[in-house]
């Protein structure tokens, strides 16, 4: 029987055509006819329906596009995730047809060296930044809270303004295209040809700080899903229990957070050697060129399996799903993931068998890269085995995720030869790592259109066209093998080059033909999925047998709410679902239930049977009808969108800031907007209701503000990490005796270290006259505090300009680019710190902070932090 069949035999067994129903906010009602078409609900009918819930006028209805302007629903910024990243997949999928159609034949007669080398820069950091994990995250964002019985992620603007800052960092790229042209040096941007004297292009600037823009909005989300997923599960979902797509999501968030600012501080230092004339990267740099390939690859070998992890969740729910047997060696399988991730930041310098870079270190890198191959020969034969063992069924979803682990496969095994020095030596720089490549990170992508297809009716209560699924899988994976295989016997042809032998033309010209098979494929998808938007089958509920998350239990698509029945536990081993009167009773007396009825969802997400269950104990709150907390969540805001509009602003004006001219005003524009913005987001009334029972485990006793503070700055230790390494090895390279130190004299540095460690103790005081109630002692602490930073600014103000009469400026050699960059890194914190106590003084004086005096003690986290780190650097730079 096929699916289709299952769905209607289902559909007229649970009574769905005795009446036609549709989704009015997750709930159903009948469909309201005229003509034989639905009439769309008001907002005032969509208020009527869920507003026992929540506050869905503040949120414009789907069909308008106001919504996905001002909407911060998880949900909602999944599918603006999805559908951005496939808008992304059609740039570089185009620039990638352009490159093959120039490689027909081996000479530059078609685009040219120039638009040939910007081709093949933009193609590769467009599908690599710019789809992949992006499409990823579309899922993470829609099914991960759904998965772990979570109403939105922990910060809910934060989340909206992560997509606004990777939709508009995509923009500015594609922008690059029109200052004078895009980066040219290859997508890894490889050092010197990173710098303006082999790409001037105003255009490759702008490049470096889309990518740098991409980073924050990487950053902001890791912060956002770490905080969610180790605080907001459902009772009873422990770590152990996590569905296997969370997991993934949450090992590779984690890798995210520290190989992203890695990635952060080279941009950083990348943008200061194009604008401001620092000299990390120049030719004439001691270690420059290594430097950069250091700081690259300690972020890009991680990428690898950040890309590759989230496909890897999704082959493994979709094996259980279409094998109906649950993953032979779970844990097995997530203990490989583990020890993937953390190996994965010991194995950067495979990347870098070419280098001067001795033996012995090489050898060991060897080591590391075979021995982090062995976990992930443990979860393809977990995969294999699961398959053997269970009875399959061949339908569209589960034919991507099968694909995607026989290429896989196939690029795992190439890979091994460049894992070894010798073979690296002669395979590097040619066409067979490009075939290796695109074999793991294009095998990943095939995995992940199996999600799209899997999760096509969750997200959309549609169904896909089965035949048209099967027809894009035939093409995909014919077109795939005859652009890709080929590669791997032509593979003496030199990579991002345009020119080759004659004897391998018939070898690029079956890859050429592959390629367009490949695209043609995707315009079957488009049209498929685009189609069944409209006309598909209804799914209400799950189409699939033999589901085991969360998501399915509710409608298809979810209600705004995520889970109307009640608040969701795995107490008892099961999903089950506490009746609205056992959360009432147990917000307001913090009893411990056990009388209460749980509803509890049947596997295929229709007949519902009621329980009994053991409720946990939740802090004291209160409840609406529907069992929520009566302080409804907030759902949309404007703000993160204004925001993300003056970033494209600032950055594009500062990638011509020496220009003058219109760069200048796009910049203040840039500027003012931003602190519009930011203003309007802090002062904005935004409830974030807490989660009133949860799994919180390891951070059970930190607040989610407090963890999401802990995390941010977890991943500033590595910014800050990588300067000071950075620093440590081009002075090393340079020679560490024959360095000659900058500044000369220590004691403005000995001044600033002693206003900051005041500060700090300025800032205690403050959250003691909070905790005590003294406004009076409040406000004079923050201003105390204000005065001293403004002090340390100053004092470095003064000795930069006597540097600077010196003639030792940011240009005069790397020992001065190396101290005013990275000290003036950490005088850039010391001044959102100043912004952050301005706001904090203005509440202050209002009365604010009295009653609830958290925000004063996360904002001290963040400044001990910021005076730490000087400790750090004064005697680095001032006594060493």
């Amino acid at each position: 029987m096929t699916r289709r069949n299952r769905h209607h035999e289902r559909a007229e067994r649970d009574g769905e055509h005795d009446e036609p129903r549709v989704a009015d906010g997750g709930h159903e009602r009948p469909a309201d006819t005229d003509g034989g078409h639905e009439r769309s609900p008001t907002p005032l009918e969509d208020v009527g329906a869920v507003g026992r819930a929540f506050r869905v006028e503040e949120l414009p209805p789907l069909s308008s596009v106001a919504r996905w302007f001002v909407t911060t629903n998880h949900k909602d910024v999944g599918v603006l995730y999805v559908v951005t990243s496939l808008f992304f997949l059609v740039f570089g999928g185009v620039l990638a047809l352009l490159m093959r159609a120039e490689l027909w034949t081996p000479a530059a007669d078609l685009l040219g060296a120039n638009a040939y080398n910007q081709a093949v820069s933009i193609h590769g950091m467009v599908m690599v930044f710019w789809f992949l994990s992006p499409l990823a995250f579309g899922f993470a964002n829609y099914m991960v809270p759904l998965q772990i019985g979570a109403e939105d992620l922990a910060f809910p603007r934060l989340n909206a303004l992560s997509y606004w800052f990777y939709l508009f960092s995509g923009l500015l790229l594609g922008a690059s295209f029109f200052q004078e042209g895009a980066f040219s040096g290859g997508w890894t941007m490889y050092a010197p040809l990173n710098v303006p004297v082999y790409t001037p292009e105003l255009g490759a600037t702008t490049t470096v700080l889309a990518l740098l823009l991409f980073v924050a909005s990487i950053t902001v989300s890791s912060v956002n899903f770490l905080t969610t997923m180790h605080r907001m599960r459902a009772p009873g979902l422990t770590l152990r229990k996590l569905p296997l797509f969370t997991w993934t999501i949450l090992l590779t968030v984690w890798m995210m957070l520290f190989a992203f600012a890695a990635l952060g501080a080279a941009l950083v230092i990348l943008t200061s050697d194009r604008v401001l004339g620092t000299t990390y990267f120049a030719a004439e740099t001691a270690g420059g060129s290594l430097l950069w390939a250091h700081l690259f690859w300690f972020f890009g070998h991680p990428e690898v399996y950040i890309v590759f992890f989230p496909a890897l969740g999704v082959m493994a729910e979709i094996f259980q799903t279409f094998s109906g047997r649950r993953l032979v060696g779970r844990k097995w399988f997530i203990l490989a993931m583990v020890l993937v991730a953390l190996q994965s930041f010991a194995v950067w310098m495979h990347h870098m068998f070419l280098t001067s870079i001795n033996l012995q270190v090489k050898t060991l890198f060897m080591i590391t890269t075979i021995g982090i191959s062995l976990p992930f020969d443990l979860m393809v034969f977990a995969l294999i085995y699961t398959l053997v063992k269970g009875k399959v069924r061949f339908e569209t979803p589960f034919l991507f995720a099968f694909g995607a682990l026989a290429l896989f496969i196939l690029g795992g095994i190439t890979g091994v030869f460049l894992g070894a020095v010798v073979l690296d030596y002669e395979f590097r720089g040619t066409y067979w790592v490009v075939a290796h490549f695109h074999y793991v990170m294009v095998g990943g992508v095939t995995g992940l259109v199996g999600g799209l297809y899997y999760w096509f009716p969750k997200m959309t209560g549609r169904m896909y066209d089965e035949t048209l699924g099967k027809l894009h899988f035939a093409l995909y994976f014919v077109g795939f093998n005859l652009l890709y295989f080929p590669m791997f016997v032509a593979w003496e042809t030199p990579r991002r080059v345009f020119v080759y032998d004659v004897s391998l033309l018939p070898w690029h010209q079956l890859s050429t033909v592959g390629g367009f098979l490949l695209g043609a494929s995707f315009l079957v998808m488009f049209y498929n999925l685009t189609r069944s938007l409209w006309a598909g089958d209804r799914v209400e509920g799950n189409p699939w047998d033999y589901t085991t998350t969360a998501e399915w239990a509710v409608p298809s698509p979810p209600p705004l709410e995520n889970y109307p029945e009640g608040t969701p536990t795995y107490a008892r081993g099961k999903l089950e679902f506490l009746a609205p009167s056992a959360v009432r009773s147990l917000g307001r007396t913090g009893a411990d239930g056990g009388t209460d009825e749980a509803s509890t969802p049947s596997t295929d997400g229709g007949t519902v049977v009621r329980d009994r269950s053991s409720a946990p104990v939740v802090p004291e709150t209160d409840f609406d009808e529907g069992g929520h907390d009566e302080h409804h969540a907030s759902h949309a805001s404007p703000w993160p969108f204004v925001v993300g509009v003056a970033a494209f602003f600032a950055l594009l004006g500062l990638s011509g800031v020496n220009e003058g001219g219109l760069y200048l005003v796009l910049l203040a524009v840039g500027l003012l907007l931003g602190t519009v913005g930011f203003v309007a987001f802090g002062l904005e009334p935004f409830h974030v209701p807490e989660m009133v029972a949860a799994e919180r485990w390891p951070f059970a006793g930190v607040e989610n503000a407090k963890l999401g503070v802990w995390i941010f700055l977890a991943s500033d230790v590595v910014l800050f990490g990588a300067f000071v390494g950075s620093y440590a090895f081009i002075r090393v390279a340079f020679g560490w005796t024959a360095w000659e130190p900058v500044p000369h004299d220590p004691f403005p540095g000995l001044v600033n270290t002693y206003l900051l460690l005041t500060s700090s103790f300025a800032v205690v005081l403050a959250l003691v006259a909070a905790k005590r109630r003294s406004r009076a002692g409040l406000v004079g602490s923050l201003v105390v505090t204000f005065l001293l930073g403004v002090a340390f600014l100053v004092n470095k103000a003064v000795e930069w300009q006597e540097l600077f009469h010196e003639g030792l400026t940011l240009s005069t050699g790397v020992r001065t680019s190396t101290f005013y960059l990275t000290t003036g890194l950490h005088a850039a914190h010391v001044v959102v710190g100043l912004l952050i106590l301005l706001y904090l003084i203005a509440r202050a004086l209002r009365g604010g902070y009295l009653d609830d005096d958290r925000p004063v003690e996360y904002f001290g986290l963040y400044w001990h932090f910021v005076d730490i780190v000087w400790l750090f650097l004064f005697p680095l730079f001032y006594i060493f």
